[in-house]
């Protein structure tokens, strides 16, 4: 029901301000099972009209809340169930009377995880049992401070398009972010399922592993007055979903997963002149459509990255008394994030161990109500440090373009591996003499300390000579998360016109020393980019890179296929490494690498006799065999009912290099029924291909009406932006307007113009960066 879906269900004013308590009852079907909110209080036997006898379930008056947590669910579900002991309730979430005359004070919790009964049986569901029990006991035992209900229901729903909800004892999941299958041990999914149940856990009131009374925050106790603020909800448990996952697995790497999975997103789609604050003014929602809206990336990461630098500038016991306060304050009522700010500053002025530039409420408004994020660039040789808006594209002199805030910045950062003194920028630019560094080949500076704050560094050209320096000699004495962080920051400001592309390429010599696959993830995300890869234009730089990465790659490629041979098995409490072996595996086939190349066989051979086991090899499978191959994963995707699974799959059969196959693939495309191919356009999975592009655009011509007919004319727009990526010449621009001015309305002619321009100043840009970095390489290899 939320936000604005209660108003569908119940005659109501489904605003997050207005909190009732409910009074639930279900009539239904004598062979289903109804949940809600509470515990059933009863049951009974009501009879219609035709004599069909119909069971009533009623169950207990709910806590206060608003409307978008009430849930119910009918089905014909089973479930597993343990038992958790609660502790002593406060007085404060005793609201049903009724219930506590019949349960003790020192009461029990029982948790139940309810799917489809097929996965019940086969234990599916008993990771997320054997989990969601540990996370509440713990926060409770840790902090003494109690889950105010006195069950917690989870139901595995088999689509759920909201991916996962927190309503209030009725927790909703999309089964495949909750069930696991018993033998597929060798997966992220655990940590995926680990991950979610405790994010939506937070919202119930509990205890943080890290902060005590922190996710009391999280919507259900303390409501936001208005969805402006969701960001304080979503964004503080999706921080905290890292924080339960370190207490249990104390040797998660939290910095490293926080950035691939948090931060590396948002901070690609954020820039100066994006309009989107994380907190936006409320009376800029004027229809529901609107609100549905916020529910959205910066929301989710960037609210997770906001509360994640405000955490880095306090200590532990100054947030936690802060926290306390506020709730002790506003529990089971409605706040606004300056409400938040103000208990804050009551802690900060109880004490003065912790100094701050400017109020909490300044220092935090200048994150969260305007967009984008600062571009810090030191000096070294002066120490003066500034700080300026990023923009896509930066071009010098930039005069159209305004941005005139600045941000109150917390730097913290490292010197020759030595973490130092917490500063702050609070100015357009301000000298720290503390970071100038000598001639000395041991002296350098990083700032940012475990990629804490929301921003990117830039150094001047000493300082990045400093870093490449210590890279080459000891890359080990920077930690992983700051390598990372320099290669990432380092070509997105390249890529913006910052610094030099050979700036970030300098970074990259010394990788054949580099032994963590995150690390090397980041290096090819950001150099063996796509349209390097499909564009056929870019045959002299391919031989140089390909030269020039296989020498470096080698290394870390021997440690992974080593233990892939011999035991994969170890790898499943890698989460890094399972995320980033795709990557690697991609690229070393891609380069040729033949031992990549016989693994893929040999890997894709094992996959067909056992197809249950997902695997990353699917595409070099397909595009390394023929029909044969081809055929058996299409039959393995018919079988196949999980959107996520069939993606995957569809994804992969694009991956042949015969052009008869893939011909046939886009025939079955428009041929075969819609639900075959549904989750996707098959047209412009191929047409993404190297091979498929110039298939597609051909068979676009022959086929266009049926290709409409199916998909729609939107996606003929989005096909030609596709085949369109290696325009970069006004007569091309024409030929392809020719070949599209058959298919589309007048108003679409125009967008698919204007794109295609984009396009062709986007390839250019790309071609003189291409032919930098093919001089590079050349100078270099």
């Amino acid at each position: 029901m939320e936000p604005t879906f209660a108003r569908y269900v119940f005659p109501c004013f489904d605003e997050p301000a207005l909190k009732t308590t409910f009074n639930i009852t279900i009539i239904h079907h004598p062979s289903y099972v109804a949940l809600s909110n509470m515990p059933k209080l009863g049951q009974s036997e009501k009879e219609d009209v035709n004599g069909s006898k119909w069971t009533v379930t009623t169950f207990y008056t709910t806590p206060l809340m608003p409307t978008y947590l009430v849930a119910f669910a009918i089905c014909d579900c089973d479930h597993v169930n343990r038992t958790e002991r609660g502790q002593e309730e406060n007085i404060k979430v005793i609201v049903s009377v009724l219930y506590v005359l019949v349960h003790s004070l020192y009461r029990s919790v029982e948790i139940r995880i309810w799917a489809r009964k097929d996965a019940i049986v086969n234990g599916y569901a008993d990771f997320a049992l054997n989990i969601t029990g540990p996370i509440f006991s713990f926060m409770e035992d840790l902090y003494n401070i109690s889950y105010p209900l006195p069950k917690t229901d989870i139901i595995a729903l088999p689509t759920f398009d909201k991916r996962a909800m927190e309503n209030w004892g009725l927790l909703v999941f999309d089964e495949s972010l909750l069930l696991l299958q018993p033998e597929d041990q060798l997966t992220e999914k655990k940590t995926v399922i680990f991950s979610i149940v405790s994010h939506e856990i937070g919202h119930q009131a509990c205890e943080s592993s890290f902060f005590p009374h922190l996710q009391k925050w999280f919507g259900n106790l303390v409501t936001m007055d208005w969805w402006n603020n969701l960001w304080l909800n979503e964004g503080f448990a999706s921080y905290f979903e890292f924080e339960v996952i370190n207490h249990f697995y104390p040797k998660f790497p939290r910095n490293e997963v926080f950035f691939t999975n948090i931060l590396y997103g948002v901070l690609k789609e954020d820039h100066a002149l994006v309009f989107r604050a994380v907190s936006m003014k409320a009376e800029n929602f004027t229809e529901t459509d609107e609100i549905n809206e916020v529910f959205d990336l910066f929301t989710y990461s960037k609210g997770a990255s906001m509360v994640r630098m405000l955490s880095s500038f306090l200590n532990e016991n100054l947030f936690i008394s802060a926290l306390k306060s506020y709730l002790e304050t506003f529990s089971y009522s409605n706040a606004e994030q300056d409400d938040l700010w103000r208990h804050f500053q009551m802690a900060i002025d109880d004490q003065s161990k912790i100094l701050l530039p400017a109020t909490v409420k300044s220092i935090m408004d200048s994150w969260t109500h305007q967009s984008g994020f600062p571009v810090i660039t030191l000096n070294v040789s002066t120490g003066v440090m500034k700080q300026e808006p990023f923009y896509l594209g930066k071009v010098k002199n930039q005069t159209l373009l305004s941005h005139n805030d600045t941000w109150i910045i917390p730097i913290l950062w490292i010197k020759n591996g030595t973490t130092q003194s917490l500063v702050w920028l609070d100015n357009s630019s301000k000298v720290f003499p503390e970071m100038q560094v000598s001639d000395s080949d041991h002296d350098w500076v990083i700032l940012n300390l475990n990629m804490s704050g929301y921003y990117r560094v830039n150094y001047d050209k000493l300082g990045w000579k400093k870093l490449n320096q210590q890279l080459e000699k000891d890359p080990k004495a920077i930690p992983v998360i700051h390598r990372l962080q320099l290669i990432v920051d380092a070509f997105s400001l390249a890529k913006n016109n910052y610094i030099e592309i050979e700036t970030a390429l300098d970074l990259t010599k010394y990788l054949a020393d580099e032994d963590e696959i995150i690390v090397w993830h980041a290096v090819l995300l950001n150099l063996v980019t796509k349209d390097l890869i499909s564009n056929v234009n870019n045959y002299d730089l391919f031989p140089l890179l390909k030269k020039y990465l296989l020498k470096r790659l080698m290394s870390i490629w021997n440690i992974y296929s080593t233990i892939i041979h011999e035991n994969v098995t170890t790898l499943q409490d890698d989460y890094l490494a399972l995320t980033s072996l795709e990557e690697l595996f991609r690229t070393a086939c891609w380069l040729g690498l033949e031992d990549c190349l016989q693994l893929s066989r040999e890997l894709f051979r094992n996959w067909m006799n056992h197809p249950e086991n997902e695997s990353v090899i699917l595409c070099y499978g397909i595009a390394l065999g023929n029909e044969k191959e081809w055929d058996f994963l299409l039959n393995i995707y018919n079988n196949k009912t999980k959107e996520e699974e069939r993606m995957q799959l569809a994804f992969a059969m694009s991956c042949s290099k015969d052009p008869w196959i893939l011909n046939r693939y886009l025939e079955y495309a428009i041929t075969t029924s819609p639900s075959t191919f549904n989750e996707t356009n098959i047209i412009e999975v191929v047409a993404e291909s190297e091979v498929g592009r110039y298939i597609a655009k051909d068979f676009l011509v022959n086929n266009w009406q049926a290709v409409s007919e199916r998909y729609g004319a939107p996606s003929l727009v989005t096909l030609i932006d596709i085949i369109g990526r290696t325009i970069s010449t006004d007569s091309q621009i024409m030929e392809m307007q020719q070949f599209c001015s058959n298919m589309l309305e007048e108003h679409q002619r125009l967008t698919v113009h204007a794109k295609l321009q984009t396009i062709k100043n986007e390839n250019l840009e790309n071609k003189k960066r291409n032919a930098r970095i093919a001089a590079w390489l050349r100078e270099n290899t």
